[in-house]
């Protein structure tokens, strides 16, 4: 591979045809801004961000069961913090706690087994979103609460998984020319599972890690490969062609295929992840949460469909903002609107 000096001059000098690339990875939304990669590009090659970020994919149906319960006596809902911040068709988990429901942030789903024990008379719903990357901690939890015999935590899940969206999105018309597939999912994945897509829609895939060279790079190759079906993993350090064999087994022990609603792109067959039915013990109402609502002039569902930049949303940086933010986008630390809000501060 070329010197990074050379990749970041070819990059800033590109004068061929229009390349569209996406990254479905909140973790390389937030480190392309982070790095000012869009500034080492030349005009003719165009980031765009996808559904790489699990909350803001997540529709206000689940947002409102998450309130509803947290205002129920006895239930205390769990939640990393970004969660709580997002609001459903009315309200968030923290208007919930104003109102006198009960909410906790957690930093893993692990740090629920001590509380619970403390609180045997108190249920813990955990609001269980993520992708490929997060579903083994869930189990790995349910192994731990069935071991131990903890009968007051549950789980209310919004767990996706990538590759039928990525099918989905490249299957509308958005000119897209090559993909950044996701650095953390395609460690659980591996890189092989991108290869029925590439060459479905005859664009590249690359496969990279997360910081700034390594991102350069990443768009040095899909703009070199722009054209061609093919596979391209950058990432070998944490990625292989194979999955995690070790991660599918422990989640496939406890959850099953699923449709799963996605803001800005409906209910998709096959891309969620639902317990099965014989732990639905751990269920806390998960089923049947397809329902969106998108605040008036908001363009969330846009944005990670890379319609629309997060610039290009009426209320970006006006009445949305991460200190009082309309849509999830803003709330988010791997937001598109979040990470390009803090870069235009």
């Amino acid at each position: 591979m070329n010197s990074i000096k050379e990749i970041a001059a070819f990059l800033k000098t590109y004068d061929g045809e229009q390349v569209t690339l996406m990254e479905v990875c909140g973790t390389h939304t937030a480190s392309i801004v982070e790095n000012g990669i869009e500034s080492m590009l030349s005009d003719k090659i165009r980031l765009i961000t996808g559904p790489g970020c699990p909350v803001c994919v997540t529709v206000a149906s689940y947002i409102d069961k998450l309130c509803e319960l947290a205002l129920t006596p006895g239930i205390c809902v769990c939640s990393f913090g970004d969660m709580i911040r997002v609001r459903g068709s009315k309200i968030s988990l923290h208007d919930a706690k104003a109102q006198g429901g009960r909410t906790l942030m957690v930093y893993s789903p692990l740090d629920l087994i001590n509380t619970a024990k403390e609180e045997p008379e108190t249920t813990f719903v955990f609001a269980a979103v993520g992708f490929e990357t997060t579903t083994p901690l869930y189990a790995v939890l349910l192994d731990e609460i069935i071991k131990q015999d903890i009968k007051n935590i549950k789980l209310l899940c919004a767990l996706k998984t990538m590759p039928q969206v990525i099918d989905r999105v490249l299957s509308a018309e958005n000119n897209i020319t090559g993909m950044i597939a996701p650095g953390h999912v395609s460690v659980i994945t591996g890189s092989d599972i991108f290869v029925p897509f590439a060459e479905k829609f005859g664009i590249p895939f690359v496969v990279a890690g997360f910081e700034g060279e390594q991102l350069l790079a990443a768009i040095w190759a899909l703009t070199k490969l722009k054209g061609k079906g093919v596979v391209k993993n950058l990432y070998t350090e944490a990625v292989t062609k194979e999955r995690n064999e070790k991660s599918y087994a422990l989640t496939s022990k406890y959850f099953e295929p699923c449709p799963a609603a996605w803001r800005g792109l409906g209910v998709i067959e096959n891309s969620g992840i639902r317990l099965k039915d014989e732990y639905s013990r751990f269920d806390a109402g998960s089923d049947g949460l397809y329902e969106d609502f998108m605040p008036k002039g908001c363009s969330c569902a846009e944005v990670i469909t890379g319609l629309k930049r997060p610039e290009e949303c009426p209320l970006f940086g006006k009445v949305c903002t991460p200190l009082s933010p309309v849509g999830a986008c803003m709330v988010s630390h791997e937001g598109s609107c979040f990470n390009y809000f803090m870069k235009k501060g």
